[in-house]
């Protein structure tokens, strides 16, 4: 579906929000070739792609929204035109919120550390820690690796075969996911599961009294002033969607991004531990296409025969966060592609494009 056509400003508004605008020029990215990225969008080249934001050398020089078919959380929405001030789906970028407030939680002594054993912190659970699952750490949910039996492979249209959808409709989610048999030793190998998220929220409210979007409001959002945001409940619960409940603005994304860009601070306030944005950010764990941290994703990618080290958070629907600290790029972009994992023209398709548009010697 092609989308409706939106000139690009020559300059993102300044709204006062603490995001310094600057223009793609001053900041060395050629005009002309984000130009073309804009027009691809809008020919449906790139698919129903929502906004696109550029951030680059501490300022966001490039900032465009799209019209296209959007959801809230699977419920169809039609064809939307978005905006800045616009609310959107996440998805799963919530799981690398998720995994900040752990990292606040440790730093505010509410956890001792990622080593700890998550059975410390399910005394109701006791009966289902067995064998393999009494060794099954925090880290080992931060990192996807605690060794469940978990398909979340399968669309999650597919309630009868995808274990997240199943998760989320259980009327004790916490108990499915402990539920599940070990297939490997925790930490030995990596498999995409929900469930581990959801876990990690229920230990930050154990430690806290707060759910996690109260938590995460309070020690993130609030300090970013981020006042319009939302965060769906489980089916039938007041229990958030920790794996993917969150919706942000495409700015506020910008903003959560800023943090893992400046080692936790923005405007000089340390809001996230400098200690766990580090090591949020290193490689902890292969999976098939590059390396996983405390809920980041890390590939490399290759243009024009240079090698650029690629950060992301990412949603289903082709929600993205791209950090680039070499280049001190950060790349914003939110799609409506929902249950599609097979669009050729994706969102890192349009970061090598943004790439082709720095100078090269």
């Amino acid at each position: 579906m092609k989308s409706t056509f939106f000139k690009p400003k020559n300059r993102p508004e300044d709204l006062n929000d603490g995001i310094k605008t600057s223009t793609l020029k001053k900041e060395g990215i050629d005009e002309a070739i984000i130009n073309k990225i804009v027009a691809a969008i809008n020919s449906g080249f790139y698919p129903n792609i929502h906004s696109l934001l550029i951030y680059k050398n501490e300022k966001l020089v490039f900032e465009n929204y799209f019209s296209g078919r959007d959801q809230i959380w699977g419920q169809d929405l039609g064809v939307i035109s978005h905006n800045e001030p616009d609310l959107h789906d996440v998805r799963s970028i919530s799981k690398s919120v998720v995994s900040a407030c752990v990292g606040i939680a440790i730093n505010k002594g509410l956890i001792k550390d990622v080593k700890q054993p998550i059975s410390l912190f399910f005394e109701e659970y006791q009966y289902l820690f067995e064998g393999l699952k009494k060794d099954i750490t925090i880290e080992h949910l931060l990192t996807m690796s605690a060794g469940f039996e978990w398909d979340e492979s399968s669309s999650y249209d597919n309630s009868a075969e995808n274990n997240k959808i199943q998760m989320n409709l259980s009327p004790d989610p916490i108990a499915f996911v402990l539920n599940r048999p070990m297939v490997v030793a925790p930490g030995k190998k990596w498999e995409y599961n929900g469930g581990a998220t959801q876990l990690l929220a229920a230990i930050i409210q154990k430690v806290s009294g707060k759910k996690i979007n109260e938590f995460a409001n309070e020690f993130i959002f609030k300090p970013l002033g981020i006042q319009n945001y939302d965060w769906i409940c489980l089916i039938g619960t007041t229990n958030p969607a920790a794996a993917s409940g969150l919706r942000l603005r495409s700015r506020d994304m910008l903003k959560f991004a800023i943090l893992y860009l400046k080692e936790g601070k923005w405007k000089g306030v340390q809001v996230i531990p400098k200690a766990w944005v580090i090591e949020s950010l290193i490689p902890k764990i292969e999976y098939p296409e590059g390396s996983y941290g405390y809920k980041f994703w890390m590939w490399n990618n290759e243009v024009k025969k240079q090698i650029f080290p690629v950060i992301a958070a990412a949603g289903n629907g082709d929600q993205r966060i791209y950090l680039d600290h070499k280049n001190s790029l950060i790349v914003v972009c939110t799609a409506g592609n929902y249950n599609n994992s097979n669009v050729r023209n994706n969102s890192n398709q349009i970061l090598k494009k943004i790439y082709s548009a720095f100078p090269f010697s």
